[in-house]
């Protein structure tokens, strides 16, 4: 066999060795997932994550790879063809196939009753190993949701919520949120579109949105401004635009073009104006920014958290099964140690990721089923931030790494997914929070709440189940970084208002790593107490290693090199 031969075969020996199930083979997530479950509902929910996983790895990936060719992307269809204005997306076919799995998936019907997050979130991550055109939709929608059984009134929960929950994706009805004005993004205080009261149960919009996505969804989330109210996020109000009218008329908005994303690009972003749009009051005026972050925005900020490790873990899968396969110099790559520390660094920040997300998860259960604590809800507040914050930048870096161990072939769209995660991770960076509005606001937070005591006292409790000889040393290392932590908040506290901004960012990262290391640890000691085949003290080693030693040197730690090799040949 002459080597052109030999290299295209290992090349398609790579394609048909990656998962046929990003379920069944996803070992680190059944453990987290019996973990926070329990073996009895995890049994339960396991034939429907099986599913989903196949129908990810074989219909849905593939189905998305051809609707982000160049030319399949949406279009805008103002009008139909005998002149009506309808405002519509047109999709590639493809679209709707995907749409109807994912919601016979139940994804959004179990948002029904309180309890499902952590199986919802297990979903909504095997999704995201397809970087597919629907997930900002379930964000919002899910958002929408949570707002509709918390705030909203009887008469406007009747009328919005129940198609939201519909399971057949050609019966449901899917949210979208709308928040940003042209004149500012984070600063949602600006915003200046108008609502006016119109006394009959409605009210009327107008103005400007800017950065619209799931423009084609049936029920719209938006903040704006009630005429004669105050400046600044005090003075806004929370409302549902429809999209028809009773009368099944297109309400008062007129999509003004499409956005060219970097990425997404299979998802409908678009500018808006509303020109007296009917609209209803979602929740009492007072307090509705508050009720927009923590029900509307935390959701999103969640699923985006989510949606990262899916990515991770996607990057993951091509990055150590190509490197398996290809052969430099005579052998596989995956023995070459730079190879091998490029794979285990995707794999600890993915493990991390999914760590960190999924008790997110399982918290926001237990505050939706009333089991939570004061402490329980204030670390769920402070980490929901800081682990958007960075997961959106670790996914960033591991798809990076994913598309150098591929090389040449890591640039080129048709040959894998890795260019268009890249393309998506950037924008997942940005979506419901820029880092540096994520960072202030857990600076803002630990001043007014003190929310840094109760997230502390959360991961000791997690770091006091840790009990296993051979985690005790990485344990002490955590105790450690949570001490450096605190020192460095101490210090941050004593300086002006400018001083700590300019460090804020410092210390979401320490408090981000050292929150992730405890999780992690507190999984590995759970899958050692399970006697379970498990490679999570490796990873947990590495990850200490990289994000939490000051100075670490891999040249003095002779364990390294049989470490990353380790977690190279694992997969």
């Amino acid at each position: 066999m002459n080597n052109t031969l030999r290299g295209r075969n290992d090349l398609i020996t790579w394609e048909t060795s990656k998962p046929d199930n990003y379920f069944t083979a996803d070992r680190n997530l059944q453990y987290v997932l019996r973990r926070h479950l329990g073996d009895e509902r995890y049994a339960a929910i396991q034939d429907n994550l099986q599913n989903f996983g196949a129908e990810c790895a074989t219909i849905i990936d593939p189905g998305m790879k051809i609707e982000d060719r160049i030319g399949n992307h949406p279009r805008l269809e103002r009008f139909n063809g005998v002149g009506e204005r309808i405002e519509q997306i047109e999709f590639h076919p493809n679209h709707d196939v995907v749409g109807e799995l994912i919601w016979k998936s139940g994804i959004m019907a179990m948002q029904a009753q309180p309890g499902n997050v952590v199986h919802q979130m297990a979903l909504f991550y095997l999704l995201n190993h397809t970087a597919d055109g629907h997930s900002c939709g379930l964000a919002c929608t899910s958002g929408l949701i949570r707002s509709l059984q918390t705030v909203a009134d009887e008469t406007v929960r009747n009328k919005f919520l129940p198609p939201l929950l519909e399971s057949d994706y050609h019966q449901m009805q899917h949210g979208a949120q709308f928040l940003t004005e042209v004149q500012g993004g984070s600063d949602v205080g600006a915003n200046a579109i108008v609502a006016r009261d119109m006394g009959d149960g409605t009210w009327r919009i107008n103005g400007e949105k800017w950065f619209c996505s799931n423009i084609n969804a049936d029920q719209f989330l938006i903040t704006a401004r009630p005429e004669n109210s105050q400046e600044g996020t005090r003075g806004l109000g929370m409302f549902i635009v429809p999209r028809k009218l009773d009368d099944g008329q297109t309400n008062g908005f007129y999509l003004r073009r499409l956005k060219d994303k970097l990425g997404t690009r299979t998802l409908a972003s678009a500018e808006v104006d509303f020109v007296d749009a009917v609209a209803y009051q979602l929740g009492p005026l007072e307090g509705a920014f508050k009720n927009t972050v923590e029900l509307v925005l935390n959701t999103s900020r969640l699923m985006n958290a989510v949606s990262c490790a899916g990515f991770m873990r996607r990057a993951y899968i091509e990055a150590a099964s190509y490197a398996c396969t290809r052969r430099a110099f005579g052998n596989p790559i995956a023995e070459y140690p730079m190879v091998q520390e490029a794979v285990s660094n995707i794999m600890s920040e993915y493990y991390a990721a999914v760590a960190s997300s999924f008790a997110l998860a399982a918290l926001l259960d237990k505050i939706e089923t009333g089991q939570a604590t004061h402490t329980d809800k204030a670390a769920y507040r402070m980490l929901v931030n800081l682990n958007k914050y960075i997961t959106s930048i670790r996914g960033t870096e591991s798809i990076h790494q994913a598309i150098e161990v591929l090389g040449g072939n890591g640039a080129i769209e048709s040959f894998s997914i890795l260019p268009r995660l890249y393309r998506d991770m950037i924008v997942l960076e940005s979506w419901e929070g820029t880092h540096n509005v994520l960072c202030l606001q857990v600076l803002r937070d630990i001043a007014r709440y003190q929310v840094h005591e109760a997230l502390i006292a959360y991961l000791k409790e997690q770091l006091a189940a840790v009990t296993h000889e051979s985690l005790q040393q990485m344990a002490s290392d955590v105790f450690e970084s949570l001490d450096r932590t605190l020192t460095l908040l101490n210090r941050i506290n004593i300086t002006d208002t400018t001083k700590q901004q300019a460090h804020t960012r410092r210390l979401a990262d320490a408090f981000s790593h050292v929150s992730q290391a405890a999780l992690l640890l507190a999984e590995a000691q759970w899958e050692l107490e399970q006697g379970l085949p498990t490679l999570k003290p490796d990873v947990v080693q590495h990850y200490i290693n990289r994000r939490l030693i000051p100075n670490y040197d891999p040249l003095l730690d002779d364990e390294f090199l049989p470490r990353i090799q380790r977690l190279m040949m694992s997969y």
